[in-house]
């Protein structure tokens, strides 16, 4: 009896303490890594890390002067010198730490190391990033932090900057429309691509910026902000109308400049290097996003009269990505395919945009339209991505640089109380007036009659 006490009194414990652990580490990956992971892989880190980087190749001869201090003042044997580590700094997803790199090695060294570094240490992964020449940064991130995607606290953000997706280094994705201007997004049906655009506009909406759309699903995506947008183009014949005077409001933004530095009026606007951030700012426009969901709809004919139509809008899409930058006009193309087989100038203006963003994808070509002219190793990983994961995406630019990322879950709803409640934030522009969308007023509140018989107390 008392064998069963002790029993029970020792493994009773350790079972609860083995069950909760467990069932954090499946429901709750950041609590388990912050209580159990992340000391772990503390402790293998600090007593391995010399042997490991010596395994991985990551060390080099020591120097005459080690090699004499070492004999002179111990007789242990002298073995290669690792880079020099610096302090292990955790975090919610893993840790962090810097690596002076020792004479004769470069980040690549390191960076081919990283798989081997990854089971050495026992983290989901590590990734490897250039601080200054000398110096790099291992990330090391603890569970797969696409699974569940929960965005950090504190977020870098800015004007036209948007925190939209949680890349797999556990570090934010911003969309930053200074740096990218123009962006293109692929992806299938209830791949999360919707999602993203809810995002974005969810984002861009507190700012002091003008939300253009065109959406040729009659308005289903884009309609629900219609509150916080500037104008909106349901169908191919409203953004016939529309574009042109977009382009009209980029020519007139081009006039704007000339005046203000001094330059000829006859100069052509492709020869122009400002932009309007060198303005004023009591002169500067308020930037515009032109969001334009299932561009393919723009490209498809029925008739002559329609091809008429639709080179005339591709000719001023084309215009605007490759001039709207400076006018301070932003393009944001979503859709599921965009290939040659389009037409006429489809190839030209998939060209112009250089922010790249790759949903899960029906066919490896759609994956190769949206990657395959800037990351080719890029394709297989969007031609990976699996259907029960939607809003993960492969991401990339004409850098030659991707990641994957995940956008967190955006309600519908959510996303229109935000425009909602950023209406009054809609800029002043008199060109895009005529087609601002019509906003229901909201429906008054009804209060509801009391009791026909008034309630009487049994006692006093």
């Amino acid at each position: 009896m008392s064998d069963l006490t002790t029993l029970l009194e020792v493994g009773g414990p350790v079972a609860a303490f083995g069950g909760g652990a467990a069932y954090a580490r499946a429901n709750h990956p950041r609590l388990y890594w912050s209580a159990v992971g992340g000391p772990i892989s503390t402790v293998r880190l600090l007593s391995s890390y010399a042997s490991v980087m010596e395994a991985c190749g990551l060390t080099v001869a020591p120097s005459r002067l080690r090699v004499l201090a070492v004999k002179a003042t111990t007789r242990r044997e002298v073995r290669p010198v690792p880079p020099r580590r610096g302090i292990i700094r955790p975090t919610s997803s893993g840790l962090r730490l810097r690596l002076r790199l020792a004479p004769g090695q470069e980040p690549a060294d390191v960076a081919a190391s990283a798989e081997r570094l990854r089971h050495a240490w026992g983290v989901h992964a590590v990734y490897v990033s250039t601080v200054k020449p000398g110096v790099v940064e291992l990330r090391l991130v603890g569970f797969d932090v696409l699974r569940k995607v929960r965005m950090p606290r504190k977020t870098e953000g800015g004007f036209l900057q948007v925190p939209v997706a949680l890349r797999e280094d556990a570090m934010p994705f911003v969309r930053d429309y200074r740096a990218v201007p123009h962006q293109l997004t692929l992806g299938a049906t209830l791949s999360g691509k919707s999602m993203y655009l809810r995002h974005l506009v969810s984002g861009l909406a507190p700012q002091n910026v003008a939300l253009v759309g065109v959406d040729c699903k009659r308005g289903v995506e884009l309609a629900p902000f219609a509150s916080r947008l500037s104008a909106l183009a349901t169908d191919p014949d409203e953004a016939a109308e529309l574009l042109p005077v977009l382009v009209k409001e980029m020519e007139d933004r081009y006039d704007l400049i000339k005046a203000w530095q001094g330059i000829a009026p006859g100069t052509p606007d492709e020869e122009i290097t400002s932009d309007i951030w060198g303005l004023p700012e009591s002169e500067r426009p308020v930037p515009i996003a032109l969001f334009v969901d299932e561009v393919a709809e723009l490209f498809l004919t029925a008739t002559r009269k329609d091809e008429e139509r639709r080179d005339e809008m591709v000719t001023q899409l084309i215009r605007l990505a490759q001039l709207g930058r400076a006018a301070g006009i932003y393009l944001e193309v979503c859709g599921q395919r965009f290939g040659a087989e389009l037409g006429k100038g489809a190839t030209m203006l998939r060209a112009q945009l250089t922010g790249r963003v790759c949903h899960r994808v029906n066919d490896e070509a759609s994956a190769k339209m949206a990657l395959g002219d800037i990351a080719p190793e890029a394709v297989l990983a969007a031609c990976a991505i699996p259907a029960e994961r939607p809003g993960l995406a492969v991401a990339g630019d004409t850098s030659g640089g991707w990641s994957r990322i995940r956008t967190p879950y955006l309600s519908l709803g959510d996303a229109a109380d935000v425009c909602r409640e950023t209406a009054h934030l809609v800029p002043d522009l008199s060109a895009l007036k005529p087609f601002r969308p019509y906003v229901p007023a909201p429906l008054p509140s009804v209060e509801r009659p009391g009791p026909a018989v008034q309630p009487r107390p049994l006692t006093d």
